[in-house]
């Protein structure tokens, strides 16, 4: 289906939706009306695009008929105007792309994200560290408020794994593209020689979970207690406070420690196990759709390697899409949009082109 085809089908739909809104039967469906008035905020986006398209369009016809005139600085404004429009008309429908696309519902959701320490001992711990300051650093700059789940420190003020709440308006929907192997190649501050050595670490970013979402049976489960320990095996706790979660179908198992109770512990230790259960449904899925694409954007291949910090060169590179930048400093500082919004619009054109 071509673009203009889709416009069209939106355009039908958005009335379609108004009609509904309006007739009182669906007043008295509170669920009703929360879809359709979804549904209706997201169409607005598509009908606005499609009146600045319609009059652009009748503009530039109204420029090339100009166009034609005997008088050479009227032919030669209207060429101008011509050429004007014409840019206008393909910004519009690259701003049509994504708004032709169905958002996935799982979009707004706040995400569960987990970084790790993969290869290369305490750099690979400091690099964690560094992506998670780039990480809370694009949150603030978004105003999303970010929570810590659990966090275990390593030596030189890395991190060997931490777990973090995002709270925002489309902050999984943002976050989604994290996902995967992130490698730098630096010289390290415990090399004495200046040899750049490789490294790496693992991000998975998981949607909040509902108790909808996943339906977890007390039978399914084994819960053990634990005393919780600091840096060094040092007690923090004299009581055993901290939690082990076993989902015994799935083999997933969830520790948690950092809260003051085992109450506290438990909570958030199953926030995090049915956050992800429900990931690894949605990983599935995505698996099964990816089999059609042409590249790895959105596989949800968390053994993949999707990006490069390359320190010595000042450069990043996105393996998924090709898209390299030059100020890596910036990047590090949390400005990742330009690789979200382009992962993002690799997206929408690979599911324009794919249905």
């Amino acid at each position: 289906m071509s673009l203009r085809d889709r416009l069209v089908t939106a355009v039908a739909r958005a009335a379609e939706v108004e009609a509904q809104l309006s007739d009182p039967a669906t007043a008295r469906d509170s669920r009703l009306l929360a879809e359709l008035g979804r549904e209706h905020r997201q169409l607005q986006t598509v009908t606005s695009l499609a009146q600045r398209l319609e009059r652009a369009e009748r503009e530039r016809a109204e420029a090339l008929e100009l166009a034609e005139s005997d008088d050479p600085e009227m032919a030669s404004e209207a060429h101008a105007e011509e050429q004007r429009l014409t840019d206008e008309i393909a910004q519009i429908e690259i701003e049509l792309k994504p708004a032709l696309v169905p958002p996935d519902p799982l979009d707004d959701r706040p995400a569960i994200v987990e970084i790790r320490a993969g290869t290369g001992g305490d750099e690979a711990a400091l690099f964690a560290a560094e992506l998670w300051r780039m990480y809370t650093r694009y949150c603030e700059a978004r105003r999303w408020r970010v929570e810590i789940i659990s966090l275990s420190e390593a030596t030189l003020g890395g991190v060997k794994e931490v777990i973090f709440k995002i709270i925002g308006t489309g902050a999984f929907g943002a976050m989604r593209w994290e996902s995967g192997v992130h490698r730098v190649q630096r010289v390290p501050v415990t090399e004495s020689q200046g040899r750049t050595h490789t490294s790496a670490a693992t991000v998975a970013v998981l949607p909040e979970a509902e108790e909808v979402d996943v339906r977890i049976e007390d039978k399914d489960l084994r819960i053990d207690v634990f005393r919780s320990s600091g840096p060094g095996g040092q007690s923090v706790n004299t009581t055993d406070s901290a939690v082990r979660i076993t989902h015994i179908p799935s083999g997933i198992v969830v520790s948690q420690q950092d809260q003051k109770s085992q109450l506290q512990n438990k909570i958030k230790g199953m926030e995090v196990l049915r956050a992800r259960l429900l990931d690894a449904r949605l990983a599935e899925r995505e698996a099964e759709r990816a089999r059609m694409r042409k590249t790895q954007v959105g596989t949800g291949d968390r053994s993949a390697k999707i990006r490069t910090y390359n320190f010595p060169q000042s450069r990043v590179t996105d393996h998924r899409i090709g898209l390299t930048s030059h100020d890596l400093a910036s990047i590090m500082n949390g400005g990742i949009e330009p690789f979200i919004d382009a992962l993002r619009m690799a997206d929408v054109e690979e599911r324009l082109s794919g249905e």
